[in-house]
């Protein structure tokens, strides 16, 4: 969850802003070829887009929702299609979450299908009912098929899932990420790790100066 001052609290200029980044800049190449272990299901726009963000996300997690309703899908709507920014969904499902594991799960096998997005829709929107009860499998299967959830099913069962969020997971430790949701924003040779909700105004503004 966030513990962080939220940037748009604050009056500073851009170089104020990019330290406030958690741990500045790494130096590491702005296009995707630069990050590793990226599942092409979970991405969206295109690969050659000058700016690459990696969003580690966990679906309990009330500031993950937050960041998904009011900015992410702003983004996607502004920058993802228009080929200004790469978006790549990471899965960070912190242990405090009971059911987050289950649920990033099914998310990443109703991917593997080419239904993320009807199901990560759905575990944000619905949150608070299947953190409550548990029943995640019940609430992917609500925007599924019956076809479509005996083969998210049988991917759960395989392990392939979870295979996937430990690469995530792997990732996130590289960048020593320790809360969600953390966004890691690529460009111009240099990364920016930034912890919390950033509104959308500031996320515009930014994503703006590191297009310039």
């Amino acid at each position: 969850m966030n513990r962080l001052r939220s940037v748009s609290s604050l009056t500073l200029g851009w170089v104020g802003f990019c330290v406030l980044l958690v741990g500045s800049a790494f130096g590491v190449a702005a296009s995707q070829s630069a990050v590793p272990d990226i599942d092409p299901h979970v991405s969206f726009g295109s690969k050659n887009a000058p700016i690459v963000m990696e969003v580690f996300s966990d679906f309990q997690c009330p500031a993950c929702k937050t960041l998904f309703m009011t900015t992410n899908r702003q983004v996607m709507d502004n920058y993802v299609s228009t080929g200004k920014v790469y978006l790549i969904h990471r899965d960070f499902p912190l242990p405090m979450h009971a059911h987050s594991q289950v649920a990033a799960q099914y998310a990443r096998a109703a991917a593997q299908i080419g239904k993320f997005e009807p199901v990560d829709q759905t575990l944000f929107d619905n949150q608070e009912k299947w953190e409550q009860t548990g029943d995640v499998d019940g609430t992917v299967a609500a925007v599924l098929s019956p076809a479509e959830m005996t083969k998210v099913r049988s991917i759960v069962k395989s392990g392939a899932a979870n295979a996937l969020i430990q690469k995530d997971i792997a990732q996130g430790k590289f960048y020593n990420v320790n809360q969600t949701p953390t966004t890691v924003f690529h460009a111009k040779g240099q990364t920016f790790p930034y912890a919390g909700v950033m509104s959308y105004d500031i996320l515009r503004n930014f994503l703006d100066q590191l297009a310039k």
